[in-house]
This record gives C-alpha cells, structure tokens and sequence, in this order.
C-alpha cells in the first residue's frame, strides 16, 4: 500500500494561525491571501485540509472556544454560583486586554465585521454565543437544585445578564477601555448579581 505524503505544516499550528487573522480582521476581513500566508500554506493546501473558507472558519471556532475561550469551562465548574459568576467575568476581562490577542472575544468582533453574503457566519456565531449562554444557565439552574441559589431564582434571566455582561466587556475593550475600567464594571455587575438573588 503507497502511503500519503505527510503534511508539510503542523495543523493545529495553521488553526491557531487562522484564528489569530479571522480574530483580527473579522470573517470578510479575513482574506485567502491572508490566512494563507499566516498560516504557511498555500490556497490548495488550505482548502485539502480544511475546506473552504467557511469550513476553516467553523474550525477556528471550535479551536477558540477549547482554548482562548476556555475561561467559561472553568468559570463553571466552580462550586458555587457566585464564584462562577466572577469567574466569567475575570475570565473575558483577562482575555480581551491580554496584548498577546487581537483583542475583543471573537465571536463577537467577527459577527460585527462582516457584510450581507456572510448570513452563514454570523448565524453561526449567533449560534456559539447562545450556546456559551446556555453554558451558564445549566450551571445556575444547577445551583438552583442544590439550594446554592434561592428557590425561585430566575436562572434564565441570570445566565443571560451574565453573557451581556460578557459581550459588552469584549466590546468596550475594542473600544479602548482599559483592565482597570472593565474591573470596576465587573464589580458593579457582581453587586447586580448579588441583589438579584437576595431579592
């Protein structure tokens, strides 16, 4: 049996390359050309490996979310409710003001950098976001079965306070705003957090 040629680049190498450019330069921004000589690889070897360019996207998501955005794994498997929730929110704020990133959190840049024919896409991204949201609300609900929540608390609700605050951290880092500034944002919601399930 003729055995294939091995790869000429290392493929979690590429991925995390892709990322770094659709992070960046949102999905329209982020052309052929441009991935390909971030990654080291030709048109023909971008597409063997990954498919086109919704493909390798759908890809890069997956790789951002096991890694960069790995923060919400963590901030759920916390013991109690209200640490996950400062947990969450320590956990973007220290990813999108890292200087090593592009900044921002992906799932939210590259939904607002692209155009009419990316529909896909920004579905897609839609997608990931509700499920890091629905992330969260398993862990509240949970906590409202074992008693660490008060019975009646609405999880729902409180999941989807938490990803808005997540969003709009990413955003306003995009915009400038600095560590210090997101952690005083990130103490006025832990206070909301905290009235929320006293009341």
């Amino acid at each position: 049996m003729t055995r294939g040629r091995p790869r000429e680049f290392d493929r979690e190498e590429a991925l995390d390359a892709a990322m770094r450019v659709f992070w960046k330069c949102g999905y329209d921004g982020a052309t052929i050309p441009k991935l390909t000589d971030a990654m080291g690889i030709n048109r023909p070897s971008l597409y063997a490996a990954f498919g086109n360019k919704e493909e390798l996207f759908s890809k890069v998501l997956d790789c951002y979310r096991a890694d960069p955005a790995s923060y919400v794994n963590r901030a759920v498997a916390k013991p109690t409710a209200r640490e996950a929730f400062a947990s969450l929110l320590s956990g973007v704020i220290d990813l999108v003001t890292d200087p090593a990133n592009p900044g921002g959190c992906l799932f939210v840049s590259a939904s607002l950098a692209s155009g009419d024919e990316s529909a896909n896409v920004r579905l897609e991204l839609s997608a990931r976001r509700i499920n890091g949201e629905n992330d969260i609300y398993k862990r509240f609900r949970r906590a409202v079965a074992e008693g660490d929540l008060p019975a009646g608390t609405d999880a729902r609700n409180l999941a989807k306070f938490a990803a808005t605050l997540l969003w709009g951290i990413s955003v306003q880092s995009v915009n400038g705003s600095t560590k210090g500034e997101l952690k005083k944002v990130a103490k006025l919601g832990l206070g909301s957090f905290d009235a929320f399930v006293k009341r």
